[in-house]
């Protein structure tokens, strides 16, 4: 077993700036030290891994593998020693220095994130806020469990270990199409199924929906002729094509007055997708976390009305 003792614990927080940053300039500008010291720091941590960890290109450098592997583990463990300290001293949110990654695979992501920075610019001011709105995140539960990913507004509950949640709102799945599109004429649902096809969100788990309106959609025996990676495509084909789109009600207005589309008449009512604001439980007493949830919850209700 390797003895802690023998390792320089200051070399850590190197290893992370530098993953972080992509760049040995960049990271050193982040810890206030010099790019010389950086480049010695990343030379000790390449001996004590024995990986090459970040190899150099034209701009930055990229992680190895190992690297990944290792930001992974060390990213949570770095951030619950800076929660401890912060912790002991008290949190005052005009002189925080706090940092956060949230995710929001929502469609409505990037303006609930652009509200979020408004609104930490006036109460958080020096807290950093970074953010993933891919649709399809990469590893989720995991990521909330290890600490890369602080908090997710998410319409998927995390499986495995237990997470806190709050519902931030109810979302309904509608079916739209182009202006003129002859599914706007029909009335009945069977009439629809029998003659439309879909462009939808690829789905993020196969087999049978865990949420039950996107279940009962599942069940309609649907035709879905082209799934797409990001929410935008589906309402640009649904613009240019007389593929039907599957959309979020909240995102109605959106369609509506960028894409020019219009509700089926003959949309079932599947129910409601609760959208949930979900953390892992050990921040649970982190005031500055607790922040950062008030104001994604206040950010979120502030987009969807």
């Amino acid at each position: 077993m390797l003895n802690l003792r023998a390792v320089d614990l200051n070399l850590l927080p190197v290893f992370e700036a530098a993953y972080e940053e992509r760049s040995l300039s960049r990271a050193a500008s982040k810890l206030a030290m010099t790019q010389p010291a950086v480049s010695h720091a990343v030379n000790r941590l390449r001996g004590l891994f024995k990986d090459e960890l970040f190899i150099r290109q034209s701009r930055g450098v990229l992680p190895t593998p190992v690297a990944d592997m290792v930001y992974a583990r060390i990213r949570g463990a770095l951030g619950s020693v800076r929660d401890a300290v912060a912790e002991t001293r008290g949190f005052d949110p005009r002189t925080s220095h706090r940092d956060f990654f949230v995710s929001i695979p929502h469609p409505l992501g990037p303006i609930i994130a652009v509200r979020l920075r408004e609104r930490l610019s006036r109460t958080a001011p020096h807290v950093d806020v970074k953010f993933s709105t891919r649709s399809r995140p990469i590893d989720l539960d995991r990521a909330l469990r290890e600490g890369s990913i602080d908090a997710a507004v998410d319409w998927l509950a995390p499986s495995g270990d237990k997470f806190s949640e709050v519902l931030v709102f109810n979302d309904a799945l509608l079916a739209m199409a182009r202006r003129g599109h002859p599914v706007l004429t029909l009335s009945s649902l069977p009439a629809v199924i029998r003659s439309v096809e879909f462009v939808s969100l690829r789905p993020r788990l196969q087999g049978e929906h865990p949420v039950p309106a996107l279940r009962q959609f599942q069940r309609l025996k649907a035709k879905v002729a082209l799934e797409v990676s990001e929410f935008v495509e589906v309402l640009m084909v649904a613009s240019q094509s007389n593929l039907v789109a599957l959309v979020p009600r909240s995102m109605e207005k959106v369609a509506r007055a960028m894409f020019d589309l219009r509700p089926v008449k003959a949309t079932p009512k599947w129910g409601p997708i609760p959208i949930k604001l979900v953390w892992h439980p050990r921040r649970d007493a982190d005031m500055a976390h607790a922040l950062l949830r008030e104001e994604l919850l206040i950010a979120s209700k502030q987009v969807t009305g």
